[in-house]
C-alpha cells in the first residue's frame, strides 16, 4: 500500500526483496504489465502522498483510487477528504481501505472506526466497496500480530461482518498469498463473498492466496505513472462500474 511514514522500513524490505527476485528471474520489471492490456489502470494513496493532483492522475490513465483512511482504531489520514472528495471530483471511482492492526484491537472496533471515518460505501455507482488492508506487522517481528490462525480468521470475520452491517457490502481484502497463506492457513472462508485485491510486485500476478481463484484488483508496483502504489481491476470499465454499484 501506498503507506505513511511509519512504514517506510517494510517498504524499504519489501523493495529489496522486489529487486532481488527479479535479478534472479533475469527480468527487469517496469510499467505496466503487458497481460494488462485493456484493463482500467488505478493507484492507491495514503497522507504519505499528501495532496494530489487528481486531474493529472486521471490525465496519466487513473480510473479508480483507493485512499487510506484509518489504521487501527485511532489513527485518521489527515489527507484523506482531499485525496477522497479530489478524486471523485475529477471523475475516477474511489474507496476507503483500512490498515488492520489486529493486537490493537478488535476486528468489530476497528471496523466501525473505519465506518465512521470515511469507510461507508454508497451506492451511487461511483464508491468502490470498502478495503480491508491485512498483511505482515510491519511494526514488529510477530508477522501474524500474535494471532494464531484460527485467531486471525475470527479476526478478519468479525472486521467483515461489522462492515456488512454497517455498509450492506463485504470489504475488498487486500494481502499477499504468503501472509495470508501463513496467517490464516490459507482461509478458504473468504472467497466466495470477498473480492481479492492480491498484493505482488512484479510483471505477473502469480500465485493467489489459497481460497481465491482470481484476483479482482491487483497491486502489481509500488511506484510508476500515478501517485503511489499502482493497481489494475480485473475485467472492463464497464465492469468496474458494475462492481462500483454492487
Amino acid at each position: 500500500m501506498a503507506r505513511d511514514h511509519t512504514l517506510s522500513r517494510r517498504r524499504a524490505r519489501l523493495v529489496a526483496a522486489s529487486v532481488t527476485l527479479l535479478a534472479l528471474a533475469g527480468t527487469a520489471f517496469a510499467g505496466v504489465p503487458v497481460s494488462a492490456a485493456g484493463k482500467p489502470r488505478g493507484h492507491d494513496v495514503s497522507s504519505h502522498q499528501k495532496n494530489v493532483d487528481w486531474q493529472q492522475a486521471r490525465s496519466k490513465g487513473a480510473r479508480f483510487v483507493y485512499v487510506k483512511a484509518t489504521e487501527s482504531h485511532t489513527y485518521r489520514n489527515p489527507y484523506f477528504a482531499q485525496q477522497y472528495d479530489g478524486s471523485r471530483a475529477a471523475g475516477l471511482l474511489r474507496g476507503a481501505y483500512h490498515f488492520a492492526v489486529p493486537d490493537k484491537s478488535s476486528g468489530a472496533a476497528q471496523a466501525r472506526f473505519f465506518m465512521d471515518n470515511g469507510g461507508r460505501w454508497r451506492a451511487d455507482g461511483r464508491t468502490l466497496p470498502p478495503a480491508l488492508d491485512i498483511e505482515h506487522n510491519p511494526y514488529g517481528k510477530r508477522k501474524c500480530y500474535g494471532l494464531s490462525k484460527a485467531g486471525t480468521v475470527r479476526w478478519i470475520q468479525a472486521f467483515s461482518d461489522e462492515v456488512k452491517r454497517g455498509t450492506g457490502r463485504r470489504p475488498v481484502i487486500y494481502t499477499t498469498a504468503k501472509w495470508w497463506n501463513d496467517c490464516t492457513g490459507g482461509s478458504g472462508a473468504f472467497a466466495a463473498n470477498h473480492a481479492l485485491w492480491l498484493a505482488h510486485w512484479s510483471s505477473s500476478a502469480g500465485a493467489l492466496p489459497r481460497g481465491w481463484e482470481y484476483w479482482t484488483f491487483w497491486q502489481y508496483d509500488n511506484s510508476g505513472g500515478l501517485p503511489g502504489d499502482q493497481n489494475l481491476f480485473n475485467g472492463s470499465t464497464s465492469r468496474l462500474e458494475q462492481f462500483a454499484r454492487g
